[in-house]
């Protein structure tokens, strides 16, 4: 199980159905997502704050430097680094390991991407901007994400490979079979 960015964003692109015409509109708005980076920052952050445990990873770390780090985030989703490609695929991947490495589980990673698609929703709508341009952002948002998903599946597999020699195939059919526990169990 050993990912590879690039081919991981390709086929990211084709689920989300993201297009030459997104790829567009979002570059042609990178000044508008630059400009508003700094605001949609401190939004982002201002949402942790509010959560305890995500306050607590937070205060662990440099709080400029992670507002720097989210506002290059958020104008690279504009701007697509290469057009979304290797160098884009790379970086996003990276994201997801800092995430899986610093501790930040799916249960935070999710509702504060939510944050940033309702912010900027917002401010979409406020400046008038036009509906294609809030489902581009959207389409790429969920490509990040993702990126982030797979990182928390894949750094798994990888210990549990390291610690047991476990087969990907073995890997799959365990995580099915306590999936499937799980839900017999009600839980």
């Amino acid at each position: 199980m050993t990912i590879k960015p690039l081919e991981l964003l390709q086929v990211l692109i084709s689920r989300t159905e993201f297009t030459d015409e997104d790829r567009k509109i979002l570059q042609q708005s990178a000044d508008w997502g630059s400009s508003i980076a700094t605001e949609m920052s401190d939004a982002f952050y201002g949402y942790l704050d509010r959560d305890a445990e995500m306050a607590a990873v937070i205060a662990k770390h440099n709080r400029q430097r992670l507002g720097q780090t989210f506002t290059d985030w958020f104008k690279e989703m504009f701007t697509g680094m290469d057009n979304w490609g290797p160098q884009y695929a790379e970086r996003r991947w990276k994201i997801g390991l800092v995430h899986v490495r610093v501790g930040i589980g799916p249960q935070h990673v999710v509702p504060a991407m939510a944050t940033v698609v309702q912010e900027v929703s917002r401010r979409l709508v406020k400046e008038g901007k036009p509906e294609q341009l809030r489902m581009s952002l959207s389409k790429v948002c969920m490509i990040d994400l993702s990126f982030i998903e797979q990182a928390y599946l894949e750094v798994a597999y990888n210990a549990v490979q390291q610690e047991t020699g476990m087969s990907e195939a073995l890997f799959k059919r365990l995580i099915a079979t306590g999936a499937s526990n799980l839900i017999r169990q009600g839980l």
